[in-house]
């Protein structure tokens, strides 16, 4: 093993998703961050999953996304599985967001 490679991390890993969803748009985005949960639900390694609305506050963010994953494994092994299910869906995220005027920040975290 090179000593240029970085070990994986052990502990949970966290994909927060954060949407400036216009008000038109957000019933059917909101549905849709639902449905691609559900489905993240059912994969190994996947511990939680929230959509969440913001209900008051001022910031611009109006619907973030939490999925808590068990290790960077159980996210590696899930990317491919939804990159698959989406392209034999015929659904683009990327699209998708853009279609319906949604601005996105995007990320993975850890316990600090």
């Amino acid at each position: 093993m090179s000593n240029d490679a970085i070990p994986l991390q052990s502990g949970p890993v966290f994909r927060i998703d954060k949407f400036v969803v216009p008000a038109e748009a957000r019933p059917g985005f909101i549905a849709q961050m639902h449905r691609i949960q559900q489905t993240l639900r059912t994969w190994p390694g996947c511990q939680r999953t929230y959509v969440l609305d913001q209900t008051g506050g001022s910031g611009e963010f109006n619907v973030v996304t939490l999925v808590e994953w068990a290790s960077e494994q159980a996210v590696a092994s899930a990317a491919e599985f939804v990159k698959k299910k989406f392209a034999e869906e015929g659904f683009d995220p990327v699209a998708f967001t853009k279609n319906a005027g949604v601005r996105s920040d995007q990320g993975f975290y850890r316990i600090a």
